[in-house]
């Protein structure tokens, strides 16, 4: 029993229309990924350079809703058509296996048949149509578009009255849902976007750490405000009103600053500041006598929620590198430099007054141990924190690592005390009189429900009892640094 033996010719033919159809279905889902995953800004270059094959893919990207919707109706023909053809195209192939299966009769090999060809063309169709061509189209989305783009435009050339209908029909149901149909996909990107980016280039290896950083900084920069980059009041480096000449120039010997404030009655009254370079004119003889007030320039007030950007730019206007940083209140909460802003920048530009070395952690693959001890100064910010350590601090009514330490424990703090804030251990390394100067932070072991977190100083506002104060359990007096 069997199918009667047909000629080769009525084989083959249908062999080849099913070939033909899973090819065209591949093209399809070819353009449709490539167009989609193409980086358009590489395409727009090679298109302005003349590059033929690039312009043809523009063209399609700036019509893709359109290129979308022909692709999928030319997915949805040639799926139909393969399927239909299936069955005689791969019935006489198949039926030697539906007779090899044992136990069956001729009857019920004839029955599975139909339903083998099918699966086999599915499984086909499915493997060389669809898988094979869209993961060619993420791994080269340029060179498949170059390649399936022509096809993609000519099918929908011809088909241009049905998949306008098609398209126009989806978009009337879109409207319908409060959301506009868009033609192309958005090429802009937010600043968060681009430093997500940038940081996940830099941990799979595609940019240095050092660039991938200062990209980073430079997204984050016009987000930030001057408060946050300010030397704080209680760092800031003033002269009386009763200086001289010769103060500034010692000043200048002993600090390593060539700019300071000149206060008056204190340091909410800033007069001026003082330039060291306008010092050099005045005779050395006559600068002990020669008042500081003689010499100062008029200083450059900012807010403290002043953008940075907005900084730079009044700096920029008043031809000086120093800005007095005034809070709400009035006060002086502390001054920005231009090489605070910097800083902002590149990082700390460390000399011999302020020797640092800046961690790579965040922007560099995820190898180093974190349960050895990193020691960092207590002014820094959340976003340094997680940049020196790969540890985000958590939200609340702080700004520095100092102020997380002071909310947890709800004092002012000795030098040993710690706090355990999420799976990390603060510790209070060095104080400066009344600041948390450094600070050492180490991952605690284990999982964070598997430890002990009782109140203490896991707790805002919460006195830490005597073995939560200090890992020796001892009240010993503070340090310093």
């Amino acid at each position: 029993m069997g199918r009667p033996r047909r000629p080769a010719i009525d084989v083959a033919l249908p062999l080849l229309l099913l070939a033909v159809l899973i090819a065209a279905n591949g093209m399809f889902v070819a353009a449709e990924f490539a167009l989609i995953t193409v980086e358009r800004s590489r395409v727009e270059e090679l298109a302005h350079e003349g590059d033929r094959g690039a312009t043809r893919v523009l063209r399609a990207l700036r019509t893709l809703s359109f290129q979308l919707s022909g692709a999928q109706l030319g997915i949805t023909i040639t799926s139909l058509v393969a399927g239909y053809v299936a069955e005689p195209a791969l019935a006489h192939i198949v039926e030697p296996v539906a007779r090899w299966i044992p136990g069956i009769g001729d009857a019920v090999a004839d029955n599975l048949t139909g339903p083998l060809a099918l699966v086999t063309a599915a499984a086909v169709q499915m493997v060389l149509g669809e898988l094979v061509p869209k993961n060619a189209s993420i791994a080269r989305p340029l060179e498949v578009a170059r390649i399936a783009g022509p096809f993609q435009a000519a099918f929908s050339a011809v088909f241009r009255p049905v998949i306008t209908f098609l398209n126009g029909s989806a978009n009337f149901f879109v409207r319908r849902l409060g959301i506009e149909p868009q033609e192309e996909l958005g090429s802009a990107r937010s600043a968060e976007e681009l430093a997500q980016l940038v940081r996940h280039s830099a941990r799979a290896g595609v940019l240095p750490p050092g660039t991938a950083r200062v990209l980073h900084r430079a997204l984050r920069f016009s987000e930030k405000q001057a408060d946050e980059a300010m030397t704080p009041r209680t760092d800031v480096v003033s002269l009386p009103p009763s200086a001289t000449v010769a103060d500034l120039m010692a000043a200048a010997r002993d600090s390593g600053h060539s700019r300071f404030p000149v206060r008056g009655a204190n340091l909410d009254e800033i007069t001026g500041i003082a330039v060291v370079h306008d010092a050099f004119p005045i005779a050395p003889e006559r600068r002990a006598k020669t008042p500081v007030r003689a010499i100062v320039r008029p200083p450059v007030l900012v807010p403290t929620s002043l953008n940075l950007d907005r900084v730079v730019e009044r700096l920029r206007e008043a031809h000086t590198q120093l800005a007095v940083v005034v809070d709400e209140y009035g006060g002086t909460a502390g001054v920005v430099t231009a090489e605070d802003l910097a800083e902002e920048l590149v990082g700390d530009l460390a000399d011999e007054h302020d020797p640092m070395d800046e961690p790579d952690a965040p922007f560099a693959p995820p190898a180093r141990d974190t349960t050895q001890p990193l020691r960092l100064s207590g002014l820094l910010r959340a976003d340094e924190v997680e940049e020196a350590s790969g540890w985000r601090m958590p939200e609340g009514d702080y700004s520095t690592l100092a102020g997380l330490v002071l909310a947890h424990l709800g004092h002012v703090p000795q030098v040993g005390e710690w706090v355990d804030v999420e799976d990390r251990r603060v510790i209070v390394a060095a104080m400066d009189k009344l600041r948390v100067d450094e600070v050492e932070i180490v991952r605690l072991p284990g999982e964070p429900g598997e430890r002990d977190e009782p109140g203490g100083p896991g707790e805002p506002g919460t006195e830490a009892g005597p073995d939560e104060r200090r890992p020796d359990g001892g009240r010993g007096p503070a340090g310093g640094s």
